[in-house]
């Protein structure tokens, strides 16, 4: 993008980039690692994972002794003869002191992190439970009256561990798509030498300008064209394109990319932070690392918890001594309503689901730029494209052809390819390639002869044919039908005739209309969309005619035409005023301003350049079905926050009048063990509907079967 209009675009999204950091997404410390990364390695979740699974086990195995050794197990089950001894409650406080220490650790440095802070959260709250269960207890063993609970404590400690390690496990599933990108890139390359030899040497040594081989099998090292050989190309994992894609000389490799079948010479264009690989991991870690409004309701939910379990836990143990019930009672409730309000579901209800979604579209080559914008992607009302290269295939093709004389479409077509074979304009190449896609087999002409604006001539078996424009007829004295032709105009297609030079003159034998062909996957785009209750309109500079026949032919519900660059921010603005939330596809070039204006701008068909400034989302691939697939990601996005934080907030309403012992006289009587159960229950719920948002994701826009609408011009 360049010029002013493009230095506009640049500064306007800068600014709009720029207040939404410091409101919406201000920052990146998510809940997610306020809760859960301190103490722990920062955010090294396989070094979290390996931590928990350790501390675990080895509190389960001190558990079991603990369990044996308490009055209250052996009472239950009448051991009290065979396992008692003299000083086993000391040998009891030993084992629930290093329970304690070492399971209780990753939670009380949490805490003191929180405190420093003074954002006292889930940490906070579960070392308090457990030390004050802790600290009671070993005043009980040295003489205070009262009962221990040190097989609660040690209960508790495992069932927070095994906790947090299934979440942690959880949160590492979740980042392994990028992980798995991370692995794409291969670590050495073979460079080839001036003199012809090889050398291997690994990828931060290669700089643009460098030749390196890549063979069948083989990962592309980076990012560079091809100079020597053929072969097909797995980017499946990079773009989201199934199929290997063919490539040859001239042609650009992305670094990742699984080489097929032949061995290629690769020129080194990018390297490096500069690679399309290295731009798609940062952009999803910056994505993952903005804070959206859906998150900071989280975090306000979460603080109001923090405060809700602390108060609750105080005002419960001052209730049960109130009414006349036990010390120890009173303090088993004041720990049971802490750890079962523990805010741990509402710190991973939004980051977990933000992890897979990013990393679900940058598989599928959907790369969010801006995770505010891609929130609004939900209440997108109306999408706008553009038309050329978006809807469109942006090169001309043959769309019908219409016989004068007696000669059959496909052999009027097949004569012209020959003509215009040995041609290299614009609407030349398109009648080749259509004669090429319909299987015909032009010979060569012989005797060609192109005429600046008038067209072509030459001997074809035999023919002397000639390509003339509409303004070149009546120059060669050709009369041609007009009621024949006249539909072609009016439908907006480019026009050029077929003649053959006879002994009385030159004659038509056919007309070609031309036109932007429309794209197969555009009319498939728009079914989704409209499926998906959305308006779709497309904004063009191309003339009246041409825009209506594209808009009737795609069933869109409004088109605007002969829209010059710098006044498309304009329409879309005038729709924003109409009420409407609009999304503007386009290139990302002169589609800079109304990608800018719109409440989401998304680039598409960016290929390699993910550093699209004026987009919030960049397509990579080419294919404008991509923009129903990330609206629908979007939505889905949404609703599993929705779910998820309505989970963690809403069965609190139940559970914690529980921990409170609300129930007790029905018998209903919740331990601190069994309220870390619940608290961890309503955790683990929470990661697993985070991941089945792949599964969720992966359903195609439900299809419409309401007619297409009868697309209105709009000024």
């Amino acid at each position: 993008m360049s010029g002013p209009e493009g230095e506009a675009g640049h500064a306007h999204r800068g600014h709009r980039r720029h207040r939404a950091r410091d409101g919406r997404e201000a920052g990146p410390d998510t809940a997610h690692a306020h809760h859960h990364d301190h103490g722990h390695g920062g955010h090294d979740h396989a070094a979290m994972v390996a931590d928990f699974r350790r501390r675990f086990r080895v509190c389960l195995v001190l558990t079991v002794p603990i369990l044996a050794l308490s009055p209250a197990v052996q009472g239950l089950f009448g051991l009290e003869r065979i396992l008692a001894f003299p000083g086993d409650r000391f040998l009891l406080f030993a084992l629930a002191a290093v329970v304690y220490g070492y399971g209780g650790r990753p939670f009380l440095a949490g805490m003191a992190e929180e405190l420093r802070a003074r954002r006292p959260g889930m940490m906070t709250l579960v070392a308090v439970a457990v030390s004050v269960a802790f600290l009671y207890s070993a005043a009980v063993t040295f003489g205070l009256p009262g009962k221990p609970f040190y097989w609660e404590l040690a209960t508790l400690v495992d069932v927070m561990l095994l906790g947090h390690w299934i979440e942690a496990r959880s949160v590492l599933g979740a980042s392994g798509a990028l992980e798995a990108l991370v692995r794409l890139m291969p670590s050495t390359a073979l460079r080839l030498l001036p003199d012809g030899g090889r050398e291997e040497v690994p990828v931060e040594d290669l700089r643009p300008g460098d030749r390196v081989l890549v063979r069948p099998g083989e990962k592309v090292p980076v990012d560079g064209v091809v100079v020597d050989g053929r072969s097909s190309f797995d980017e499946s994992m990079l773009t989201g394109e199934s199929r290997p894609v063919e490539k040859g000389p001239g042609d650009r490799v992305i670094g990742g990319a699984v080489n097929g079948e032949g061995a290629v010479v690769v020129a080194v264009e990018r390297t490096g932070a500069e690679t399309y690989l290295a731009q798609v991991i940062q952009l999803v870690r910056d994505a993952q690392a903005t804070r959206s409004r859906t998150q900071d309701l989280a975090d306000r939910a979460a603080s109001w918890l923090t405060l809700v379990a602390i108060g609750g836990g105080g005002l419960t143990f001052v209730t049960w001594l109130v009414l006349g019930h036990p010390f120890a009672f009173a303090l088993e409730r004041m720990v049971t309503v802490m750890v079962i309000a523990c805010p741990h579901a509402l710190g991973l209800a939004v980051p977990l689901v933000v992890a897979v979604s990013t990393e679900l579209a940058a598989l599928d080559g959907l790369l969010v730029r801006d995770r505010a914008a891609f929130e609004r992607a939900r209440l997108l009302r109306a999408v706008v494209f553009d038309k050329t290269g978006t809807l469109t295939e942006g090169r001309f093709g043959v769309a019908e052809v219409v016989p004068l004389a007696d000669l059959a479409p496909d052999e009027a077509l097949r004569l012209a390819a020959a003509l215009e074979s040995r041609s290299e304009h614009p609407i030349a190449r398109g009648i080749v390639r259509s004669a090429e896609e319909r299987g015909l087999a032009p010979a060569a002409p012989e005797s060609f002869r192109a005429v600046p604006g008038r067209g072509v001539e030459g001997v074809v078996e035999g023919r002397t044919l000639a390509i003339a424009s509409p303004g070149a007829l009546s120059e060669r004295g050709v009369a041609v039908e007009e009621a024949r032709i006249r539909p072609l105009f009016e439908a907006g297609y480019t026009v050029v005739f077929l003649l053959a030079r006879e002994a009385e003159g030159e004659r038509p034998l056919a007309a070609l209309a031309l036109a932007d062909r429309v794209r197969p996957e555009s009319r498939e785009a728009v079914r989704r969309l409209r499926g998906m209750g959305l308006r779709c309109m497309m904004l063009t500079g191309d003339n009246r005619a041409v825009a209506a026949r594209v808009a009737r032919e795609l069933g869109l519900d409004e088109w605007f035409a002969e829209v010059l660059p710098h006044e498309k921010a304009s329409v879309i603005r005038r729709l924003r005023e109409r009420g409407l939330v609009v999304a503007m596809v386009g290139d990302g070039v002169n589609d800079a301003p109304a990608l800018v204006e719109a409440d989401v701008g998304i680039a598409i068909g960016a290929g390699t350049d993910v550093a699209v400034e004026s987009a919030d989302i960049v397509l990579v691939r080419d294919d404008p079905r991509d923009v129903a697939a990330i609206l629908h990601l979007a939505r889905a996005t949404f609703r599993k926050m929705a779910q998820n934080l309505v989970w963690a907030t809403g069965y609190n309403l139940v559970a914690i009048p529980l921990a409170a012992g609300v129930a007790l006289p029905w018998g209903v009587v919740l331990t601190p063990a069994a309220g870390a159960a619940l608290m961890s229950l309503s955790t683990v719920v929470v990661a697993v509907n985070a991941r089945l948002l792949k599964r969720t994701a992966g359903r195609a826009a439900a299809p419409t079967t309401r007619p297409p609408p009868r697309p209105a011009e709009a000024s």
